[in-house]
C-alpha cells in the first residue's frame, strides 16, 4: 500500500472516530429566518428543485468531496453515488491526485459515475499539484475519469501547512487557474477544504475564469485536527503542536457565503459544518445556489445505503419544510426572503464592511 493510500484511509478513519470538529460555529445559529403564519402557499407544492451547471437537481443538495483512491474508499463511493443517483442529488469525489499517479485505483473513482449516470458528478483536483507542474493534461484526465459536469480546484494551503510532509508551495498557482479556465470546456469549482473563502480571493477567482467556489468554511470538519491527530500517532511533535494551535483557523461559513455572493457573480456551494435543510435553506437565502454536506452523509454511508438514503430523504423534505414555513414556493422565492443577521456573524460582516441590515429589507 502506497503512502498516499495509507494517508487516505487514516484521513477515514479519524474523521469517523476521532473529534475533529471546530470550536467555533458555522455561523447559521445568527442567521434567522422569518417565519410566516400566513404561509399563503400548498406544503405539497413547494419545488426544491434546481439546476445547477446544467445538471436537474431534485434539491439544492451536494454530497461533498470525501474520498476515493482505496478499496474501503470505492465500497463508499459506490454507495454514495447510487443514492445520488435515486435522489437526484449532486456528489463530488475526492482528490484524484492518486488515480494520476496510480492508475491502478482509478476505479475507486470511476465507480461514481457508473453508479451516478445521470447527475451531477464534480471531479477533484488540488493547488499544491498544479505549484508542482500538473496542468491540463492531468485535468482532463480527472474530468474524463468521472466524466464530471465540474471539476473542483481544492485549496488547502492550512492543511498542507500543517501535514506531516505538507505541500506548501503556492507559487504561479493563480496563472495555472487561469490556463484551465482558458483551456478546458468543464467549468472549474474553487473549492477550500474548511477554511472558508474570503471575498478578496472570490474576486480573483472570478477574474481567473472560474465558475464558481466551493466555500467549505469553518465550522464542521477542521483538516488541521485530522493532521494533529496523524501527528499525534506518528509521532511528529512539532506537527502536532501546529496542528492542535491552528485546529480553528478560517472563516466561519456564514460569513463567507455572504461575503463570496455579495462580491462575485459565481454560483457558490455552501459546505463546511452544514448538518441540517435549515441551514441549507439559509444558505440559499443569503445567496448561495446549493448546499453541500460530508461527513454526516460519510457516517451514514458507512452505516448503508437504506441508512444514507433515509437521511438525504429528511433532509430533503425539511427544506422543503423551511421553504414553506417562510411563504417560498420555489428556490428563486428563497432567494428574496427577509433575512436577519444578528450576533458575532452580523459583527464580522460589519467590520468587513457589509450592511447585514440590507438582507432584512427584502421582500
Amino acid at each position: 500500500m502506497s503512502g498516499i493510500e495509507k494517508r487516505k484511509l487514516r484521513h477515514i478513519r479519524i474523521s469517523l472516530e476521532e473529534n475533529v470538529e471546530t470550536d467555533i460555529a458555522t455561523g447559521f445559529e445568527d442567521i434567522r429566518l422569518i417565519h410566516r403564519a400566513l404561509p399563503e402557499i400548498d406544503l405539497d407544492e413547494v419545488s426544491t428543485e434546481t439546476t445547477f451547471f446544467g445538471s436537474k437537481l431534485a434539491a439544492p443538495l451536494i454530497i461533498s468531496a470525501i474520498t476515493g483512491g482505496t478499496e474501503e474508499a470505492a465500497k463508499i463511493n459506490e454507495i454514495l453515488a447510487e443514492v445520488a443517483e435515486e435522489k437526484q442529488i449532486g456528489i463530488g469525489v475526492g482528490s484524484q491526485r492518486i488515480a494520476i499517479a496510480q492508475p491502478e485505483t482509478i476505479p475507486t473513482f470511476s465507480i461514481v459515475r457508473e453508479r451516478a449516470p445521470s447527475t451531477f458528478v464534480m471531479g477533484n483536483l488540488g493547488c499544491p499539484q498544479l505549484s508542482l507542474g500538473w496542468g491540463v493534461p492531468e485535468a482532463k484526465k480527472c474530468i474524463e475519469m468521472v466524466e464530471a459536469d465540474a471539476l473542483a480546484l481544492h485549496m488547502n494551503p492550512l492543511q498542507e501547512a500543517v501535514q506531516v510532509d505538507g505541500d506548501t508551495n503556492y507559487h504561479g498557482v493563480y496563472e495555472k487557474i487561469e490556463e484551465l479556465c482558458k483551456n478546458l470546456d468543464t467549468p472549474l469549482i474553487m473549492k477550500e477544504t474548511g477554511a472558508g473563502i474570503a471575498w478578496e480571493d472570490a474576486l480573483k477567482m472570478e477574474k481567473a475564469g472560474a465558475s464558481g467556489l466551493e466555500i467549505s468554511g469553518v465550522g464542521g470538519t477542521s483538516w488541521s485536527a485530522v493532521e494533529y491527530h496523524i501527528a499525534k500517532e506518528v509521532g511528529e511533535k512539532k506537527m502536532e503542536y501546529l496542528g492542535g494551535a491552528l485546529w480553528n483557523w478560517g472563516i466561519p461559513t456564514a460569513i463567507s457565503v455572504v461575503e463570496t455572493t455579495q462580491k462575485t457573480d459565481l454560483a457558490v456551494i455552501s459546505s463546511g459544518g452544514i448538518r441540517t435543510g435549515v441551514e441549507i435553506v439559509k444558505s440559499i437565502a443569503l445567496g448561495a445556489q446549493v448546499g453541500g454536506i460530508a461527513k454526516p452523509f460519510l457516517e451514514k454511508a458507512i452505516e448503508g445505503k437504506d441508512a444514507l438514503a433515509e437521511h438525504v430523504d429528511n433532509i430533503i423534505r425539511e427544506i422543503q419544510v423551511a421553504m414553506f414555513l417562510v411563504g417560498a414556493s420555489n428556490l428563486n422565492d428563497l432567494r428574496h426572503v427577509p433575512v436577519l443577521i444578528m450576533g458575532k456573524t452580523a459583527e464580522w460582516l460589519t467590520l468587513r464592511g457589509f450592511d447585514p441590515s440590507s438582507y432584512a429589507k427584502r421582500a
